[in-house]
């Protein structure tokens, strides 16, 4: 359970900061992939999509850090902390009746998992 664990705190870790690099490079076809009709124009919108990429990016560096500094059980809490984001994510773009295919598929999918890899790290079972 260690390595299935820490392999998909791994790749969501990465996953969310290539997200990111994405939203501060490209943001608007970022945001073509989120699930979410894409805003008005405006000579800003690019800029508060980049938003979205620094918090994506700070995300992922702090799941790396746990698992090079911190404790397992740490790494857990945070897992379970940071599976709030696709959660909501996954949310809102049902309230905003968004694609319910990358709702599921990608921000529900993702949720899934880093909760059943931070079970494990929070109750010990490693």
């Amino acid at each position: 359970m260690y390595w299935f664990s820490m392999g998909v705190a791994l790749l969501a870790a990465l996953g969310i900061i290539a997200i990111g690099v994405m939203y501060l490079s490209n943001p608007k076809t970022a945001m073509r992939s989120f699930g979410l009709p894409l805003p008005e124009q405006g000579s800003n919108i690019a800029w508060w999509l980049r938003l979205k990429g620094v918090r994506d990016v700070a995300a992922g560096l702090v799941v790396l850090a746990l698992m090079l500094w911190g404790e397992p059980r740490m790494l857990g809490v945070i897992l379970l902390i940071e599976a709030m984001i696709p959660v909501g994510d996954m949310s809102l773009i049902f309230a905003a009746k968004g694609s319910t295919g990358k709702a599921l598929g990608v921000h529900g999918l993702t949720a899934a998992l880093m909760i059943l890899a931070a079970i494990p790290l929070v109750t010990g079972w490693v």
